[in-house]
């Protein structure tokens, strides 16, 4: 039995620079954190030649093009593996909508366990980047390419995408005080709102040439927010997540709604400094930035949303047990 643990993301700047449609022009570039959430995925041997997929349902099937499960069909299809096992993922979050990257995350998940199943384990690069391929070019998501990568290697990371195809990941170094401070700044809750990211991110797609303009200022955040998070300008930090999820909602209509405005906006009274919805929009998780001493004002003033205790985590996917007989 195989277990791999792949974390789940959160992305501070540059989100939308990472679709290949923006990057093939000109470089994208964004600024990410995994987090101590993550998800599972167990691979072991059956004794007979069946394929049973375990997660919100059960699917028991006698070949690959029965597996209804989309991603793990095709990582199975990529790694090559056609008979005879048992794969099961669990989640520490809301399947669906949430906005870390769980779909991105989970074929990440899925190709290490299937590939250190196989004893043929891949490094990072290549786990993402066949990731990449799965979702975008063979189920074809309206999706970009960071959250591939962040969950591969973990860690805050500022991430270049090149119109060649290549991708720079690169350590964001911070002091272990200002690491720590930022941790205990940063807040997620749970807007209620699950939705789904492809309506929200085919707009946005169909939008990047009317939006490069913007896109280009939520680039040049991810290069300010790097610089204060390496200088320990926390508060900074704080208020630039503020203006950028005011460029974020210029990408597409659904990105934000009504009733998420009035979230934010009685967070930020309350005492938080910056935040913005996680992943594409419209629902999902809302991260804030907010000094320790406003906290609990935050929580009072959304007490009616379930709060995401987290810290931000080093490691990318790992394999977490290597059971064989």
């Amino acid at each position: 039995m195989i277990i791999s643990q792949t974390p789940l993301r959160i992305s501070f700047f540059g989100g939308g620079t990472d679709f290949r449609d923006f990057y093939a022009q000109e470089p994208g570039m964004v600024l990410s954190s995994a987090i101590d959430k993550y998800i599972f995925v167990t691979i072991k041997e059956r004794f007979d030649d069946k394929i049973r997929v375990g997660y919100t349902r059960t699917e028991l099937v006698d070949s690959i093009d029965e597996v209804e499960h989309e991603l793990v069909r095709e990582c199975l299809r990529r790694t090559g593996i056609t008979h005879g096992v048992e794969i099961n993922t669990m989640a520490d979050i809301p399947s669906e909508g949430s906005g870390l990257g769980s779909s991105s995350t989970l074929t990440v998940g899925l190709l290490h366990a299937m590939y250190t199943y196989l004893g043929a384990p891949k490094d990072h690069a290549v786990l993402a980047r066949e990731a990449c391929e799965i979702e975008i070019d063979v189920l074809k998501k309206p999706i970009g390419v960071q959250d591939q990568y962040i969950a591969a290697y973990g860690g805050q990371r500022v991430l270049q995408f090149c119109p060649d195809g290549e991708v720079s990941v690169q350590q964001v170094v911070m002091q272990p005080g200002v690491a720590r401070r930022l941790n205990q700044n940063l807040m997620l809750f749970y807007t209620n709102l699950p939705r789904k990211a492809e309506s929200v991110l085919t707009e946005q797609r169909q939008n990047i040439e009317d939006r490069r303009t913007v896109l280009r200022e939520m680039k040049r955040m991810v290069v300010i927010g790097r610089a204060a998070l390496e200088e320990g300008a926390l508060d900074d930090f704080g208020l630039l997540l503020h203006e950028a999820w005011q460029f974020k909602k210029q990408l597409a209509s659904k990105v934000s709604n009504p009733l998420i405005d009035e979230i934010y906006a009685t967070a930020v009274k309350a005492g938080a400094l910056g935040g913005k919805i996680t992943g594409a929009g419209g629902g999902g998780f809302l991260l804030l930035y907010c000094p320790r001493e406003k906290q609990d004002d935050v929580r009072t003033a959304l007490c009616h949303l379930p709060e995401l205790p987290f810290h931000l985590e080093r490691d990318g996917t790992k394999i977490i047990f290597n059971y064989r007989r």
